[in-house]
Order: structure tokens, then sequence, then C-alpha cells
């Protein structure tokens, strides 16, 4: 897959809409819309190195979901899941998108099948990056809340430089050290524990049953966040899914493996509504585990 060129990015902006103050970037500017949105933590800018690389022959836009980045937070907002898809569907709808790819990693999937569930002409397909699979009687998400809350304290005094690099931490790349660390003091708390806690309270099943549209799945393979029973699970609710699993790379996968990841974005982005009307074969039920997975 080409590199983008420096200049795919265009500009950040606000936009208000559902009530509230909603910042984006914005990459690229011609071809069809993409709309990503970011994980529980996770700042728009964040995913610009992702955003430049799909941008050329897209329009891409990175949402800053509220309490994070530059988005409105504070005391007075709701920070549920509806509140969170609700803000989606709005801001597409301000922005006179139209038609649109809906890419959403981790919590950020999770406000994607409820937005495409709710707007299913509005997008065009829908992709999940690794969403966790918890809910109202399922096991636990994998992730605890407190290794998220001791970056933000220590984000907000300063401090975590020293965390990300301790010997527990990822072994990112200094770019994705750095871009972490600056923006990881822009979360609310309360956005945290409020959709940390929504992993489990939130029936996202009952969604993906109702969805209509071309929708692939993205598992990462050291994750531990979908394991095969749950792909299982998600293809009884919804048939026409394609799943892909990006083998050696953990939840952020798109650090993890970028290419990897690129690659089968790229794939989905190239052929969406082929896969919806069985051009491309979808995951069998009993391959799951073994033939899917895609190693870079």
């Amino acid at each position: 897959m080409s590199r983008a060129p420096a200049s795919g990015f265009l500009y950040g902006a606000h936009v208000r809409a559902n009530g509230i103050r909603q910042h984006y970037l914005r990459f690229g500017g011609t071809g069809p819309a993409i709309v990503i949105v970011p994980g529980i933590s996770t700042a728009a800018a964040q995913w610009a190195f992702i955003a430049e690389r799909l941008c050329i022959g897209y329009d891409v836009y990175v949402l800053d979901v509220r309490g994070r980045g530059l988005s409105e937070s504070g005391p007075h907002l709701n920070y549920s899941l509806d509140a969170c898809a609700s803000d989606l569907v709005s801001f597409a709808e301000a922005l006179g998108l139209g038609p649109y790819t809906l890419m959403g990693h981790s919590m950020g999937g999770r406000i994607g099948i409820r937005a495409a569930r709710w707007r299913p002409s509005s997008v065009e397909q829908l992709i999940l990056i690794d969403p966790p699979v918890s809910g109202p009687g399922r096991r636990a998400y994998p992730i605890p809340i407190e290794p998220l809350l001791k970056l933000l304290h220590s984000a907000k005094l300063g401090e975590i430089d020293a965390l990300l690099r301790s010997p527990s931490a990822p072994r990112w790349p200094e770019q994705h050290i750095r871009t972490k660390a600056e923006w990881m003091h822009t979360c609310d708390e309360r956005a945290l524990v409020e959709g940390h806690k929504g992993f489990h309270h939130d029936d996202i099943h009952r969604d993906l049953a109702q969805l209509s549209g071309p929708t692939s799945l993205i598992v990462a393979g050291r994750g531990d966040v979908i394991r095969p029973e749950d792909q299982r699970e998600i293809l009884r609710l919804l048939p026409s899914i394609v799943v892909k699993t990006l083998e050696g790379a953990g939840h952020q996968m798109q650090i993890d493996d970028t290419e990897g990841f690129l690659s089968i974005v790229q794939e989905f982005l190239t052929r969406p509504r082929d896969r919806l009307d069985g051009g491309v074969p979808t995951l069998d039920k009993q391959e799951i585990g073994k033939d899917v997975s895609t190693t870079r």
C-alpha cells in the first residue's frame, strides 16, 4: 500500500452536533468518506498516522469521542454508549457526509455498531477493529480500568513518559509513545470509567443481529478481547460478516503491525458490496481459529 504524502492532513476543526462541540481531523479531502472512531482512551491525533495512509483516494475524518481530545467534556455530559452513538450520527449529518465507511476501534467499534443500526442508510460499510464483546451475563472485558486510570493520573501530572517506557509497557515505537504522552491527559476520568462500565452493561450483540449493511471484523491474534467462541457467536448473529485475524498483534494492532493492519483494511475498503452479495466468502463457523488468520 503506497504512502500518502505529508500534505494528506488538511485541518482540524470543530462542529456543534448533538448539542456538544465535536472535534475532528480531516485528511485527503476527495473520494468516498471514511469516519474513524478511536477507542476508550485514544484521541483523534493518535490515529493520524493511519489516516495519512488511508487518505489517498478517500476523504478521511478522525473523530474525538466526547470526553477525549479536543471534543467537549465535563461533569454535565452523559458518557453512555447511546450518547456517543448519537454524537457520531449527528456529526456525520452535520458535515453532510452521505453514505460513508465507519471504522471503529475497540470502544469505537461498539459506538459504530449502534450508530450503524440506527442509521443503516448512512453507513456504506462498517469495519470493526477488535471491539469488546463483554456485556450482560458475559465474561468481563479482559483489560481492567485501573491501568488506564493510572496512565491518566500520571499524564495529568506530566509524569506519563516513565510509565510508557517501563518494562511492563508495550514496546511501541517512539512516535506512538510521544503521541500517547501528549494526548492522554485530555481524557475525562468519568468518560473512561463510564465507558468501561458500559462494556459490561451494554448488549451490542442485539445490535449486531440487526445490522443490514456490509460489515467486517478485524481480530487481534494476541488481544484476548475476541476469542474463537466469540467469533462463532458473532457469525450466528450476522452470517454475512467477514472476519480476519491479525496474528501476532495485540489490541492496539494498528501500532503493533501497521502494515498488516492496513493491508486488511484496504482489502475491506475495495470490495464492500461484493461481500454482502456473496462475492467474497464469509468466515465459516468451522474455520474460526484455523484458516482465517492473516499473518504479517
